[in-house]
């Protein structure tokens, strides 16, 4: 990956298109599932969302190789698609990165106020 790329994103784009091309030949549940994972998983990413390339792969092989084997999508995730996300990212409650802004905004708001006194 050269700097153009990774500045431009340009690398999790083919990244995720073939993430894409390799979900497409799922089954109809399998693709369900993973556009969920998917939508699940953005909201525990950082800023540019470069972390949750590795455990997006993950994920995809799992249902491919789940998939292969003939299992149901419940079998694999569990009723509740959110819960196996929070599992695969860590703890549920895991810091966002909108809770991590919300911590920085309030420091500096603090420290600006801090200043007037």
């Amino acid at each position: 990956m050269n700097f153009l790329e990774k500045i431009t994103g340009s690398d999790m784009t083919k990244e995720m298109k073939g993430f894409e091309a390799r979900a497409k030949v799922l089954p109809a549940e399998y693709q369900t599932a993973w556009k969920e994972i998917i939508n699940n998983l953005w909201i525990h990413g950082d800023f540019t969302g470069r972390n949750l390339m590795p455990i997006l792969e993950s994920a995809l092989e799992l249902l491919e190789v789940t998939s292969a084997d003939g299992q149901s999508v419940e079998e694999v995730l569990g009723d509740d698609i959110k819960d196996f996300c929070a599992a695969l990212v860590g703890d549920e409650g895991a810091k966002t990165y909108r809770d991590k802004w919300r911590v920085q905004l309030n420091k500096n708001v603090e420290r600006k106020l801090g200043g007037l006194k």
